[in-house]
């Protein structure tokens, strides 16, 4: 079968690979659909970031080279001994955290910090191929009234709603967010989904303000345009520096800035931080969120799809996909979120 396998930065290569089997306790995946993620981005630039390259990861047994993409979903074409409650055939959305089970973080319900941290597609083989294997409980079984077209971006869903728990958001809130991708874009919906009174957003680009607007904002506003001191809560979910101090001047004292971007060393005014008891929030990954979002779109009728912009076919990953939303001029494009159809 097909793979687009991460040799190196730059070097992705869709090359034939042997078909995996399910092992115990594992499932087979016909993948339907597998997003590039800002994290797959920062791999082919410049990584190894997260992928393991000099001893294997602990629960995925894998080191690079490997199979990127862990926004995927798709249809069960296999299951390994010991599986339950998931047969072939099954349309599932894949939430591709690893987890020990057994570490205190495991125990109470916070997988997502796992002494095993880690992700299929990044820290072991994932959804940029024709076929995929993962653990079941990897596996969310879809009713039929949900699409695999919306399972497709549960997994920046599961993001953005990760992020909106982690900030405590209260209802009537005012909540702004500071990046327009499909993480910020998400968390719009889902903040005004979950009570905020107003969401204000701020991206550069009109078409990102534009669905921004779709998705519950009330206004929405250039890059550096917060307005300063008005929001209960802010996202932050670009990465950059100069977009946490836009965050953290755009709340109130007392204030949340939740931090959902990826970036490297942050510089912070401490005294400002202390003296008007600001919050910076991180957030990494989710737990437990796939079947709300389940339940939204199939009791509800959310429709998270409008972030994806362009569908691809898997040998034109790497120019089509990784090249072109990493191209100098790709701030300036209205591409959103990138599917691959293996």
């Amino acid at each position: 079968m097909r793979a687009a396998v991460w040799h190196g930065a730059r070097d992705v290569r869709v090359e034939d690979v042997p078909v995996p089997s399910p092992g115990p306790g594992e499932v087979a995946i016909d993948v339907a659909y597998c997003g590039i993620c800002g994290s797959d981005l920062h791999e082919y630039l410049d990584g190894p970031h997260a992928l393991p390259v000099r001893a294997p990861h602990p629960e995925s047994g894998r080191t690079a080279p490997l199979t990127l993409g862990h926004e995927f979903c798709g249809t069960v074409a296999d299951v390994g001994p010991d599986v339950a409650g998931i047969g072939r055939g099954d349309r599932v959305a894949v939430e591709p955290h690893y987890r020990c089970g057994a570490c205190a973080r495991c125990r109470a319900g916070e997988y997502n910090l796992c002494r095993h941290f880690g992700f299929a597609g990044l820290m072991g083989d994932g959804g940029l191929a024709e076929r995929a294997v993962v653990p079941a409980y990897m596996a969310h079984v879809l009713p039929d009234g949900v699409s695999l077209e919306q399972a497709a971006v549960f997994e920046p869903a599961a993001v953005a709603l990760h992020g909106v728990r982690r900030s405590g958001l209260r209802d009537g809130e005012t909540v702004a967010v500071a990046g327009l991708g499909p993480i910020g874009l998400l968390v719009v919906r889902l903040a005004a989904r979950y009570g905020a009174g107003r969401v204000v957003a701020c991206d550069p680009s009109p078409a990102r303000r534009a669905l921004a607007l779709r998705f519950g904002a009330a206004e929405a506003v250039d890059a550096g345009a917060l307005p300063p001191g008005a929001a209960d809560v802010a996202f932050e979910a670009v990465g950059l520096e100069a977009t946490l101090r836009d965050c953290l001047a755009a709340t109130r004292r007392g204030g949340r800035t939740v931090l959902l971007g990826l970036g490297g060393t942050l510089t912070i005014d401490g005294f400002a931080l202390v003296n008007e008891q600001k919050s910076i929030v991180p957030s990494v990954g989710y737990a437990g969120c796939h079947p709300e979002l389940i339940r939204l779109v199939a009791e509800e009728g959310m429709d998270f799809t409008p972030i994806v912009t362009s569908t691809i076919p898997l040998g034109d990953v790497v120019s089509a996909g990784f090249e072109a939303l990493t191209a100098a001029d790709a701030h300036t494009k209205d591409e959103i979120k990138v599917l691959v159809r293996p």
